[in-house]
């Protein structure tokens, strides 16, 4: 019997979040089956919920959410509301109040899918995205609105501490990977912030000699992403660049319906959260057209974060072979997501059969 319990928060959100959310659930429990059982906690809280009694994070439901051990997120996003509310009245609320400084988004050409790229050769790498600081901070304000001298400011906040944590995750990461990280800022025009990071790289960089590290002006790393992404091992950035270069990777790996992403609390204070990085595509809502594999992906880096690597590889495993064997067929968001649940049933009843 399974001595590993876990209950995880599970916010489904908008359009087809909805759809694929329960299919990352699914494939969770089949992965872990036999080491850990999971408890989801439902919350309604999303776009429909704003518009029907103005919520967007109720402190009760934040609290809760605390308790959990980590947090499943579908997508978030309704064009009947103002572009911003939800992002920042949940997601980034979200990540601000559990501390989740790292942003976590993996990149990787599957067999079976095809890039846009002419020639993408291997791709796989990791961007480690900063995710409390920089202009996501929400420090910034306007004045004389509406008028021809209004003003608007939006300031980047950048600390010693944070970019450290996030620098030192960064080289942890690719101490088990391919050994290189790549920082990428624009420090010639953002001098102050962009010095301090390189400083940072630099003498967190001495403490691992295994690791080698160079840097790449942010405009640069876009055109290497289309050019060469193969040099790339784990990209570390800040908030901003990182936000924008998750989304190009995204499309360079064949589209944002295989990318998932973590927003990590290193540190474990509180629950860190998975979700794929496509949006809640309300013109596909409720035709069963979404592809649910990234939502299945960042189930998998949930059990990872748990501790289940073993599991978390036998997801990841059955996601590579069906992507191998169907990803070019034309199928329905169901369609996909049985298929992978049943290659892991399959490993599952293989490995059982192994041991007998």
């Amino acid at each position: 019997m399974p001595t590993n319990t876990y209950t995880i928060a599970v916010i489904p959100g908008d359009g087809i979040g909805k759809e694929v959310t329960p299919w990352a659930q699914r494939a969770l429990e089949r992965a872990a089956e036999g080491v850990a059982e999971f408890t989801f906690e439902p919350f309604d809280l999303g776009a429909e919920r704003y518009l029907r009694d103005g919520a967007i994070l109720p402190k009760e439901d934040l609290d809760r959410i605390k308790t959990t051990d980590a947090i499943l997120l579908g997508a978030v996003g309704d064009p009947r509301i103002k572009a911003g509310i939800l992002e920042r009245g949940l997601l980034l609320k979200l990540r601000f109040e559990l501390d989740q400084y790292v942003n976590l988004r993996p990149s990787k050409l599957y067999e079976g899918v095809t890039s846009p790229l002419r020639d993408p050769g291997t791709i796989d790498f990791v961007v480690v995205r900063e995710g409390t600081e920089g202009l996501y901070c929400g420090s910034g304000g306007s004045v004389r609105v509406d008028t021809p001298e209004e003003v608007a400011t939006e300031v980047s906040i950048n600390t010693a501490y944070g970019a450290e944590r996030v620098v030192r995750y960064a080289f942890e990461l690719a101490n088990k990977r391919r050994k290189h990280v790549t920082l990428v800022h624009k420090k010639n025009v953002l001098v102050h912030a962009g010095d301090m990071w390189q400083r940072i790289v630099d003498r967190v960089g001495r403490e691992y000699p295994d690791v080698t590290h160079d840097y790449c002006h942010i405009d640069a790393a876009t055109i290497y992403l289309v050019s060469d992404p193969s040099r790339f091992d784990v990209i570390l950035t800040d908030n901003l660049f990182g936000d924008i270069l998750t989304d190009e990777a995204g499309m360079v790996v064949g589209g944002v319906g295989y990318s998932a992403s973590g927003c990590i609390n290193a540190s474990r204070e509180y629950p860190s959260m998975f979700e794929p990085i496509h949006g809640s595509a309300p013109d596909i809502a409720g035709q069963g057209k979404a592809n649910p594999t990234a939502a299945i992906l960042s189930a998998a880096m949930l059990l990872r974060h748990l501790g289940f690597e073993e599991q978390a590889d036998r997801l990841d495993a059955a996601v590579e072979a069906d992507i191998a064997e169907q990803g070019s067929l034309e199928r329905t968001t169901d369609e996909i997501g049985q298929a992978i649940l049943d290659r892991i049933r399959r490993s599952l009843f293989a490995q059982s059969a192994r041991r007998l």
